[in-house]
């Protein structure tokens, strides 16, 4: 008999590679790949009802259930969980009877490299078990962390978050109707500096006199954001006749992916594919810099927890400004 018939052994296809398990009665025990050295010991004890205890049973497969049901999970955002839940299933397969105390900076450096051809996916990989490390460190397990500091990859395509240039928002409006899903989306995203998934959210009993009272749904921070005169007038011209101010037929509060899709047909449509959604909220951030705003005062109005995060945002628009300012401090005094 072949490996991969073997009774209860079950497969499961990903988009780089296939995931082995032990399925027996609902319960599931990750496998190694068939052709590894270490498959069918395990395979065995799995069927004899048990896996091969590591270190007191600290496994990886034991972490991963710790952390899935203390607070640390429980404090993400949806879409985040399942971004992390991808990489968990990954690692439960991967790593699930190994004991996080023998894991070395190598081994995530490896696993990285491995999947760099899905770079989200690869430097999720790191994200995560660096997550889980934390973990292991609060239960008592490990006393260091491999997987921190261990640079994210950057390719061609990683780096899309941008400003919109002023053409291209212009180019947007006059191609995205008022009313419009997209047109709203993007009124919202630049007036207010925050994400999608926030914009969505976002409801007409929220506006608070001048301004919208906002819970971000990744750092459960509340924000009272106040109105800037482009958007106080757009909403101005938009029916009150749904529950959120972003609102497909009917009415109906509107997913990411109803949003998502119209948006990139109309970014195809202007040339604009190189400026992304999250591009907005960089947007917000690099206009408030433009204008004056202190990093404290950006920080107010996007969010952001460190300096570091408005830095990054403001970009280009800071140096100019800050070089703006000190070339003028070279004019002669008059």
């Amino acid at each position: 008999m072949k490996r991969a018939d073997l009774p209860y052994l079950r497969k499961k296809t990903g988009r780089s590679k296939d995931y082995w398990y032990f399925f027996r009665a609902g319960e599931r025990t990750p496998l190694p790949d068939p052709d590894h050295p270490d498959f069918l010991p395990q395979y065995l004890a799995a069927k004899r009802g048990h896996q091969p205890v590591a270190e007191h049973g600290r496994t990886f497969a034991r972490l991963i259930a710790e952390y899935r049901a203390g607070p640390r999970w429980k404090r993400l955002a949806p879409r985040t969980r399942k971004d992390y839940e991808k990489v968990l299933e990954w690692a439960e397969a991967t790593f699930g009877p190994l004991p996080p105390a023998r894991m070395e900076r190598r081994h995530i450096l490896r696993a990285q490299a491995e999947n760099s051809e899905r770079l989200r996916f690869a430097n999720y990989i790191v994200q995560v078990l660096s997550v889980l490390f934390e973990q292991a460190i609060d239960l008592g397990w490990i006393t260091h962390n491999p997987a921190k500091g261990i640079r994210l990859l950057k390719g061609d395509g990683e780096d899309l978050h941008k400003p919109w240039p002023d053409d291209m928002i212009d180019a947007y409006t006059a191609a995205a109707p008022i009313g419009s899903v997209p047109r709203t989306v993007m009124e919202l995203a630049i007036g207010t500096g925050q994400r999608i998934g926030d914009l969505l959210r976002m409801r007409w009993d929220h506006i608070d006199g001048e301004g919208i009272a906002v819970r971000q749904g990744k750092t459960r921070t509340d924000l009272w954001i106040p109105f800037t005169p482009r958007l106080r007038d757009y909403l101005a011209q938009l029916p009150r006749c749904s529950l959120t101010i972003v609102a497909g037929q009917k009415g109906a509060p509107v997913t990411y992916h109803a949003a998502a899709g119209p948006i990139r047909a109309l970014r195809k449509h202007i040339g604009a594919l190189a400026f992304t959604i999250h591009g907005w909220r960089y947007t917000a951030a690099a206009q408030l810099t433009a204008a004056g705003a202190s990093d404290e005062e950006v920080q107010a109005i996007t969010g952001h927890k460190s300096r570091a995060m408005v830095m990054k945002y403001s970009g280009a628009a800071r140096q100019r400004a800050r070089a703006t300012s000190g070339q003028a401090k070279r004019e002669p005094k008059r």
